[in-house]
C-alpha cells in the first residue's frame, strides 16, 4: 500500500532581517541553509494496517504525509503509494486516498454538510444508492445525521471533524490518512472518531496512517506504531512492543498486613528500585530483568501480602524517555566528533 525507501525532502531556508532595508537586501541575496525535513525514511505499509505515526513538532511527520498525498515532491528517494508515485500521478492518485487534516477542512464554508457530501459524491462519481448506504453507516458510529443541514461555518470543532472524517472516506478509497484528527477534542468525540477509525478499517479493510500528538489515540486505534524525530525514524513495530523496547519498564505496589514487615531486608538482593510509605512498598523494575511473578513469589514468601498490584507505564512515558534517550546518543556522537 505504502513504501518508501530512502524517503528524503529538504528546504531552503533564509533568516530574515529586519526592517524595509532589510526586506530590500532579501531580494537580491541567494544562498540560504539547506534543512532536511525527512532524512532517509524507509517505511511499508501493508493494505488493512492500522499504523501510528508520532513524534514531536518539527519531527517530519507532516511533511512525510504530504508527499505520499502528492502535494509535495521528494527531492530524494523513492515512494509508491498504491502503485503510483504520489506527485507525478495525482489526478489518479487522489480517487484513491482519503485525507484529513486536524487544522483545515475540505468542506464549503457556506454550504450545508449535506451538500458538501452530495459534491463530493458527484466529483467521484459515487452512485446513490452506495453514497446513501455510506452515510448511514457514518451515522451509526459518527452521530452526523443531526449536522446534514448546518452550514459548515456554523459547526464546532468536533462536529467539523466528525463531518471531514465522513466526507473523507464518501468515495470509499483504500487509503486513509488521518493528520492530527483529535487536536482540540473532548473525550466523548476522541472515542467516536476511534471507534470509527476501527470500523472502517474491520469492515472496509481500510488502511490507515495516523499522526497524531494524543499517545491514547495511537493506543486505542494502532497495532502498530512508528516513531520518527529529526526526519529519521526511530522505532517501528507493534505498539505494546514500543512499551518492551526500554526494557520493560514496569511498577509493582504492595499493600503489606503488617507496617513492621515494610523494611529493606524485604527487598534484599532483587534488581528493583523501592520505596517504603507505612505500610506500602512501591517497587520499580525492568521486566528483562526479573519479572513480576518472581517478584510475587520472593515477597508472599517474605512476608504477609494484603493486596498487591502491577501497572504498565504509560505510553506518554516511553516515549518521552525514548526521545530523552534518542537526544543523548546524538549529543555523544557530536561530542565524540
Amino acid at each position: 500500500m505504502i513504501e518508501a525507501r530512502q524517503l528524503s525532502r529538504s528546504f531552503r531556508t533564509f533568516a530574515r532581517r529586519p526592517g524595509v532595508l532589510g526586506a530590500v537586501r532579501d531580494l537580491f541575496r541567494l544562498g540560504g541553509e539547506e534543512r532536511l525535513a525527512v532524512d532517509g525514511v524507509d517505511l511499508h505499509v501493508a493494505a488493512g494496517e492500522v499504523v501510528g505515526f508520532i513524534g514531536p513538532n518539527g519531527a517530519g511527520k507532516s511533511t512525510t504525509i504530504k508527499m505520499m498525498t502528492g502535494v509535495l515532491r521528494p527531492t530524494g528517494g523513492s515512494l509508491r503509494v498504491n502503485g503510483l508515485e504520489p506527485f507525478r500521478d495525482r489526478r489518479r492518485h487522489v480517487r484513491n486516498i482519503g485525507v484529513v487534516y486536524g487544522q483545515r477542512t475540505q468542506l464549503w464554508w457556506d454550504l450545508a454538510v449535506v451538500e458538501a457530501f452530495d459534491l463530493l459524491a458527484a466529483i467521484f462519481q459515487v452512485d446513490r444508492d452506495t453514497y446513501r448506504r455510506r452515510l448511514e453507516r457514518f451515522d451509526s458510529v459518527l452521530g452526523i445525521r443531526p449536522l446534514l443541514h448546518q452550514p459548515v461555518r456554523e459547526l464546532s470543532l468536533g462536529q467539523r471533524m466528525r463531518c471531514d472524517i465522513a466526507a473523507a472516506l464518501i468515495h470509499g478509497p483504500p487509503l486513509l490518512f488521518l493528520d492530527e484528527p483529535t487536536i482540540g477534542l473532548d473525550v466523548a468525540v476522541k472515542r467516536r472518531i476511534r471507534d470509527f477509525i476501527g470500523l472502517v478499517n474491520e469492515e472496509e479493510g481500510t488502511t490507515v496512517l495516523l499522526t497524531t500528538h494524543d499517545l491514547s489515540d495511537v493506543e486505542a486505534a494502532c497495532e502498530r506504531v512508528v516513531l520518527i524525530d529529526h526526519g529519521r525514524v526511530l522505532f517501528d513495530g507493534p505498539t505494546p512492543a514500543l512499551k518492551d523496547s526500554l526494557g520493560g519498564r514496569r511498577r509493582m505496589v504492595v499493600d503489606l498486613a503488617r507496617e513492621e514487615d515494610a523494611t529493606p531486608a524485604l527487598v534484599e538482593g532483587l534488581p528493583v528500585v523501592w520505596e517504603i510509605d507505612g505500610a506500602r512498598l512501591t517497587l520499580r523494575f525492568r521486566r528483562d530483568e526479573v519479572t513480576a511473578g518472581t517478584l510475587i513469589g520472593v515477597l508472599t514468601a517474605r512476608a504477609e501480602v494484603a493486596d498487591l498490584s502491577v501497572e504498565e507505564p504509560d505510553i506518554e512515558d516511553v516515549v518521552a524517555r525514548f526521545y530523552e534517550d534518542a537526544d543523548a546518543r546524538r549529543l555523544a556522537a557530536m561530542e565524540a566528533r
